[in-house]
């Protein structure tokens, strides 16, 4: 704990995550003020959007007001219909399945790896195998109730991806659509290329506590056409036109302010500089806990991650409420990874694995403080 003190250079609260502003933020979010255009059109939108696919790499970033949003979209676009069936993992934030029931679908919950702590492909393809079948047209049903099973959702977790190779392959052998959940992945890379743009569609999050906020902002990553289908879908589906009012489907005021973009723009001229800075921390606590016990979670192979957050395995759960217990009475902010989602009401009778890795590291996880530490060397 004095180490992370000295880490930080403070005797007071440590939070887990804080966002740093030491650009142009303030600069861009005036000049928004001075445009008067401070809503869901402006010329900031449309450079945060631009920027943002550039960086990613992605054909078309659509913004949006959340994450959650952003998955709801990408959903709604990858044909999820209800009662429709997606596979995700359970070891997530409750925003990953939440979306999912917004299109009227269910989760189904597989494990994850414990190298990524992001969804298996191997327990992916197994579960599959058990338990689907792909119909005369081509669509992956369930056995029994021929549920269609429409997409696969995983998260990449803390920043680190999942093995989107093996995953993209399952997808393929099922004709199932992925869609990445990379709220927590930006800035992170999977043999070179960036998160988000490996599946049909991904999504980035800019909550406030994420490698670099808009305050509250989203982004759906898609090829061209789906990009504009995306920006239709998420502006209440307003045709072009001068004056008049025609919209020609139900649809989403999802639309990002071009205040959040401003804010969006000046954080993102600096995200490189933030994730050097993060991978530095990282490096640190890897450094620092070389003798210890509590195990450093290190980004996968062939896999450049963000360190969203760092995340020691405790040797047991008694451990882990003991590290738990004693940074938070210190004035040091830790936390636990999320209860699976399987335990919560709304998802308990869902279908799932056997969970064996997810309740594995759900007993043994432990976040620690990961803010940005800039200096002059950043």
């Amino acid at each position: 704990m004095e180490f992370i003190r000295a880490q930080y250079e403070t005797k007071e609260f440590i939070p887990l995550h804080a966002p740093v502003f030491s650009g142009r933020e303030e600069e861009y979010v005036v000049d928004t003020i001075h445009s008067t255009f401070v809503s869901s059109v402006g010329a900031y939108v449309d450079r945060f959007e631009s920027d943002m696919a550039k960086y990613t790499g992605a054909e078309k970033a659509t913004a949006v007001v959340n994450g959650t949003a952003a998955l709801h979209t990408a959903l709604i676009l990858a044909g999820v219909q209800q009662n429709d069936l997606v596979l995700t993992q359970s070891l997530t934030f409750v925003a990953t399945c939440n979306a999912i029931r917004y299109c009227g679908a269910e989760p189904v919950f597989l494990d994850v790896d414990l190298d990524t702590m992001g969804l298996s492909p191997l327990a992916t393809g197994q579960w599959l195998a058990d338990n689907a079948h792909l119909d005369s047209d081509g669509t992956c049903r369930l056995k029994g109730s021929h549920q269609a099973i429409r997409a696969c959702l995983p998260m990449h977790t803390f920043g680190h991806p999942v093995k989107l190779d093996e995953l993209i392959e399952v997808c393929k052998q099922w004709n199932i659509h992925l869609i990445e959940d990379a709220a927590e992945s930006l800035g992170s890379f999977y043999k070179s290329k960036h998160t988000g743009t490996f599946g049909l569609l991904g999504t980035l999050s800019f909550n406030g506590n994420k490698v670099m906020t808009t305050g509250g902002g989203g982004m759906v990553l898609s090829n061209t056409e789906l990009g504009f289908k995306a920006k239709h879908l998420t502006t209440t589906a307003k045709r072009a036109h001068p004056y008049e009012f025609f919209h020609d489907e139900v649809a989403f005021n999802y639309r990002m302010p071009n205040l959040n973009a401003a804010l969006g723009c000046a954080q993102l001229e600096q995200l490189d500089r933030f994730i050097f800075a993060k991978r530095k921390l990282a490096s640190d606590y890897i450094e620092f806990l070389e003798d210890s016990p509590l195990q450093f979670f290190r980004e996968p192979e062939n896999c450049e991650s963000n360190y969203w957050l760092n995340a020691v395995i405790c040797e047991s759960a008694a451990e882990r409420d003991a590290l738990l217990k004693a940074t938070n009475e210190y004035g040091v902010m830790t936390r636990p990874i999320w209860t699976l989602m399987n335990k919560l009401p709304m998802y308990k009778s869902c279908l799932k694995d056997s969970l064996q890795n997810a309740e594995w590291l759900e007993s043994r996880v432990v976040n620690l403080p990961s803010s940005v530490i800039l200096n002059s060397d950043v």
